[in-house]
């Protein structure tokens, strides 16, 4: 399926929220949610419930999950799956507060971003990019900051 169909395609994109939210077990255990999936923008909530740990605040694993599934919303929504496929070269978080409620992130990709990504790696079988994400909690207060380094890569 490429991206372009995909985006034009209402139950496709709803098929890869469905991928997204309970394809892998620990996201679908974790209750991920994917609230908006476009070509080269995604919205995902964490909730706090069954997320929680010790000291009442949101478990570091959920977090990370929660910065880490962007990169394949973007992937899933922007380039073309019969192609290439995305690899995670690198994920780094900082924690920044306490989550003490559901979190959010939005990640975006741009046109411009998105062609030079699928013509690299058409080109030369690989490209990277580069994810910057603030992880937010309801009142729009930053608990974490992400940067993941991806590779999407010809098949």
């Amino acid at each position: 399926m490429d991206a372009n169909s995909l985006t034009a395609n209402p139950a496709a994109l709803d098929g890869a929220k469905r991928l997204l939210e309970q394809g892998i077990a620990f996201v679908r255990n974790a209750g991920l949610q994917v609230e908006h999936l476009a070509r080269g923008e995604v919205r995902c909530r964490m909730p706090f419930k069954g997320n929680g740990n010790h000291i009442g605040t949101m478990y570091a694993g959920a977090l990370f999950t929660l910065a880490e599934i962007p990169g394949g919303a973007l992937f899933l929504s922007s380039f073309d799956t019969a192609r290439f496929f995305p690899v995670v070269k690198t994920l780094n978080l900082k924690f920044i507060k306490p989550a003490k409620g559901d979190v959010w992130v939005t990640a975006r990709l741009s046109a411009e971003e998105i062609t030079r990504i699928e013509a690299d790696a058409g080109q030369q079988g690989k490209a990277e990019f580069t994810l910057s994400l603030e992880l937010k909690d309801a009142d729009g207060i930053v608990v974490a900051l992400s940067e993941g380094q991806y590779q999407l890569r010809r098949i």
